[in-house]
């Protein structure tokens, strides 16, 4: 799965400064950052935080989007509330199958840059966060959905989104070990050359078939994971720099 995450403004500006140009980028910062969470050193997808996206139809320029897909048929806000801690995750296998998630994979995709996402390991019946990032330290690229969605009472829109997931691999199968899971699970990271087409509408099946493809673990050799400090509880220390950095955990063994 994929609940915790770290995304600073650098990295989620990567896709605007390649593909954009310098005053794109400081309409950006003027009038889009402000209207996020970042920088985010540390946040849950339970919180809700406010992110960039870049969508299928806007794959230079990114959106603000609530973490938490709400799909089009919720009939109000306090069923919208309800339900959007079950679509922060969209299970790859399934997007085009649940009624939460058909729409936007056949439509509404899009990309989340961050710079990684911490995972909990169990041992001896207690929990051991784990930030996990690549290893050249260059931004994760997540493939995503998102619905843009329109508030019956009040007519307002909501720009939502869900990060797809897929099999962990070797080394999430080693740390994402909650044993109340069926499989160790991870988000779907996309290799920079492969990011436009998880952008990409391709027609009819063809469209289905080329996605399904996409939604593959990423390399294990390509990403590093390390320890760092609690992220629940007390001992918490908030979304700070400090949270990603790394430290040692003398009883646990991995």
């Amino acid at each position: 799965m994929c609940y915790d995450i770290r995304a600073t403004v650098e990295t989620q500006l990567k896709r605007a400064k390649t593909k954009g140009d310098a005053k794109a980028v400081d309409e950006i910062m003027e009038t889009l950052i402000p209207l996020t969470d970042l920088p985010i050193h540390h946040s849950s997808g339970f919180s809700h935080p406010e992110l960039l996206i870049y969508t299928d139809r806007s794959p230079d320029y990114p959106e603000v989007a609530t973490w938490g897909l709400v799909p089009h048929w919720v009939k109000n806000e306090a069923d919208m509330k309800k339900s959007w801690n079950n679509t922060l995750n969209a299970r790859g296998e399934t997007i085009f199958e649940l009624n939460s998630f058909r729409r936007a994979a056949n439509g509404s995709r899009c990309l989340i840059y961050i710079d990684g996402f911490y995972e909990h390991h169990h041992f001896e019946k207690k929990t051991y966060p784990f930030y996990i990032y690549k290893k050249d330290y260059s931004p994760i690229i997540l493939a995503g959905l998102f619905n843009e969605w329109v508030n019956p009472e009040t007519s307002g829109k909501m720009n939502t989104f869900s990060i797809v997931t897929t099999t962990g691999n070797p080394l999430l199968a080693k740390i994402h070990n909650n044993p109340k899971l069926k499989e160790a699970r991870m988000p779907v990271i996309l290799h920079e050359e492969l990011a436009d087409q998880w952008l990409t509408k391709l027609e009819g099946n063809k469209d289905r078939k080329f996605i399904k493809e996409l939604i593959q673990a990423y390399p294990q050799e390509e990403l590093e994971a390390h320890t760092v400090s609690k992220l629940r509880g007390k001992e918490y220390m908030g979304n700070v720099p400090e949270i990603s950095e790394p430290v040692n955990y003398a009883e646990l063994v991995i």
